[in-house]
Formats: C-alpha cells, structure tokens, sequence
C-alpha cells in the first residue's frame, strides 16, 4: 500500500509547545497503522526542540520514537521546593510586570550584571533545569550527528532562525548539514532572554522573527528533495488566530500583539501555497514537469483562517481548544511547573487524536488507530477534554497559564 507523504510544521511558544509534543505523540502512533510517511519535520523555538528530539530518535531507529520529546519534557519541569519556588517568582514577577505594578528594568542578557544574577538566582538548582544547553546535550548526542555528515534518510529536519547580521531568515536542514547543538539555540534564542547565537560570522535571534514554524520550504525539492515532497502538511499551532474581544489592559495588549507577530509569517506561507494549490488545480503546469516531483494533486494544508473559503485541499490543523487558548497567557511561556507541562502535553494527545478523526471525514478516510494508550484514548477522540491542572496556593492570587476561572477571560499569547 502506498503511504502518503506528511510534513509536519510544528510552531514557536515556549513552554506551552510542550502541547506540541503530546499531539506528536499521537500522530506516531497513527503512524504505526502504516498509513502515513513522515518526510520532513520542521520547527521554530520550542516547537524547534520538539522537531529535533522526534528526528533524532527516527535516526537512531529508537522505539517508541516519542519517548526520547516526552522524556525530554519531564526532566525540563521544576522539580523539588526550590526549583518550584524560583518557577513561581518568576512568573508572578513577569505578570505583575506586564500588568504595570512593577517596573520594568532592561538588561542586555548578554550583561555581567545579567549573567551575574542569573546565577544567583538559579544557584543550588539542577543544571538540566537552569542549563537549556545540557539538557539538550543528554537527549541528543551532536558529536553522532556531526560524524553522521547531512543525512538523506527520512524524515528531513528543519529547523528556522533570524539572522541579525544579514536580515536573512535561515533555515538548518539536515540534509544539507549535520544538525548542530547552536541550530537549535539559535532558533530558541529569545532575544530578551538569551544572547544572540553565535554560528560562524553571524548572529542568530528566535525562529519567531523568521518562519514560524517553516512550511514553504517543505515543498522545495532543493530543501527536502523531490523524493520528499508532501501530499499533506500537518500544523501543529500555537498561536490562537481570533480573539473575542478588543484588548484594553498593558497586558492584554502585549499578549495580542505577540499572538499577531507570531502568526504574521505563517498565515502568508498559507497564502503563498494555497496559490501554488490553485495553479496545480487549474492546470497551469505541464504533467511532465509535476511528474518530476509526483506532484498529482494540490498538497492539503489548513486555512489561514475560518472565515475563508472552503476548497478540495483544506485540512484542519492541530491546535488548542478555544477554552483553552482563553486561558493562556505569555507568562505562561516560562510557566516549567509539572503540573502545567503534564497537563499541556495531555492537551496535545487529544488534539492530535482530534485532529486525526476530522482530517480523516473530511479526506473521507478512516481514521488511524493509535499503536498504544489506553483504551479510553483510543475509542473517541473527537470528544476527548482534559481538564486544567489546579493552581497552587502561590498562583491563585496571580493569572495562571491554565484555564481556570481567574483567567478564563483572556487569550494567551504564544
């Protein structure tokens, strides 16, 4: 049975692509039922660390391949009082920040005095959990990958950046170059946060200022290869399109604003394909010259946005509930406390079962059963909810990056 070709677009949030992470856990085990190929897999920031830990394992040939992401996601919670604590104050701070009831004092994070409180603040805890760089180092060994050289074996990574010296939106693909430790830091490198990475004569910021996440080059042969050309692309999104209401308060307006920078780049790749879609329909191309790539159909891929008008290649996309989204908040980037990224990664799962059974009636095919979970799971996951985890006594004073009724009336910025 011919299997079809999928690229998977996972876009930038932060902590709350631990999301992403359960709803790739979920279409790889549909992918067990054999009717799917992942060829390629892209990513911007957090949604960049979830595409690299799920290449790596397909590489090294690892069972299950979402067990290395899920692990990945474990060990990046705070863990213990004091790691919970330093969680806490750092979320209440940003939020009383961003609402206007602290000032606000810019760093440079590439400041001694940056660094120098850094350090104080985070001395005592884990490295895996103050040192992003070797966590990543304990989940992905970058001195295989670099005797590996660029790698022709499905799925293809891709991974974008910024670069601050050129302008240039960089993407790192691993057919081309042996994936790097800096690729993904460069991808995840919040300017606020962190210092620009360093690759070569250049500097890189987060993804988020170039494709977030890439999609237009995974229908580039030169990037994927003609062999990898998609017949779907699934979006895992992040940033809610709509809101309900006109934003007022400081930090409403700076959640929307980020929701609307966030989405700038994604929704005029979709443009952009959706007009290469209609050419292919309309015939504008000669079969010998589609023929080269296999290309026989428009490749499916979501709508920009609701409103717009339904054709033969839409498909949905992977994305939270509305509920859900309306809990959210930017804070909640940075929110590492068990609770929320278990409860976040449980989120994931059943959108991406959701995602499967409406896909499926709209391309008018079966659904993928899942290769493991439990039978509740499995048997309807069109209705699956997960209910929010409780806030601790320290957060209910302040908005919490869950949907509970102290912040069911703002949308989250991602």
């Amino acid at each position: 049975m011919t299997r079809l070709k999928i690229a998977v677009a996972c876009q930038g949030g932060g902590s709350q692509t631990a999301f992403t992470a359960g709803a790739l856990k979920a279409l790889c085990e549909a992918q067990a039922g054999q009717e799917f190929d992942f060829v390629s897999i892209s990513g911007t920031s957090g949604g960049a660390v979830c595409a690299a830990l799920l290449w790596y394992a397909y590489e090294i040939g690892e069972r299950p391949v979402w067990g290395r992401m899920i692990e990945f996601w474990k060990e990046n919670t705070a863990q213990g009082w004091a790691e919970e604590s330093f969680n806490e104050l750092m979320l209440t701070s940003m939020r009383l920040v961003n609402q206007g009831l602290l000032p606000a004092y810019q760093f440079s994070p590439s400041s001694p005095y940056f660094k120098g409180m850094t350090a104080l603040a985070t001395g005592g805890l884990r490295p895996n959990f103050t040192d992003f760089s070797a966590l990543l180092r304990k989940y992905i060994d970058f001195d295989r990958i670099a005797a590996w050289g660029p790698r022709e074996k499905r799925p293809v990574l891709m991974m974008g950046a910024a670069n601050v010296s050129s302008g240039q939106l960089e993407k790192f693909v691993s057919r081309h170059e042996p994936i790097r430790l800096e690729h993904i830091l460069a991808s995840c490198a919040v300017p606020s946060i962190f210092p620009a990475v360093r690759i070569g004569d250049s500097g890189f910021w987060d993804g988020l200022f170039s494709d977030n996440p890439p999609i237009e080059e995974l229908i580039r042969p030169r990037s994927v290869g003609a062999e990898n050309l998609p017949d779907e692309i699934w979006l895992v999104k992040i940033n809610p399109t709509a809101r309900k209401r006109i934003p007022e308060a400081s930090d409403e307006i700076l959640d929307r604003r980020n929701q609307l920078e966030g989405n700038i780049s994604l929704f005029q790749q979709l443009r952009h394909l959706e007009f290469i879609n209609d050419l292919i329909a309309g015939g504008a191309f000669r079969p010998e010259f589609l023929n080269q790539f296999a290309v026989k159909a428009p490749i499916r891929i979501p709508k920009g946005f609701s409103s717009d008008p339904n054709k033969s290649y839409h498909i949905p996309c992977i994305e939270m509930p509305e509920d859900v989204q309306e809990g959210l908040d930017y804070e909640g980037k940075i929110d590492r406390s068990a609770r929320n990224i278990d409860w976040l990664i449980a989120q994931g799962e059943a959108a991406g079962r959701r995602f499967l059974v409406e896909r499926a009636a709209i391309v008018g095919q079966s659904a993928p059963a899942a290769e493991k979970g439990p039978p509740s799971t499995r048997k309807s996951a069109s209705s699956a909810k997960v209910s929010p985890p409780a806030a601790s006594a320290s957060t209910r004073s302040a908005k919490v990056s869950t949907p509970t009724a102290a912040t069911r009336s703002r949308r989250g910025r991602t």
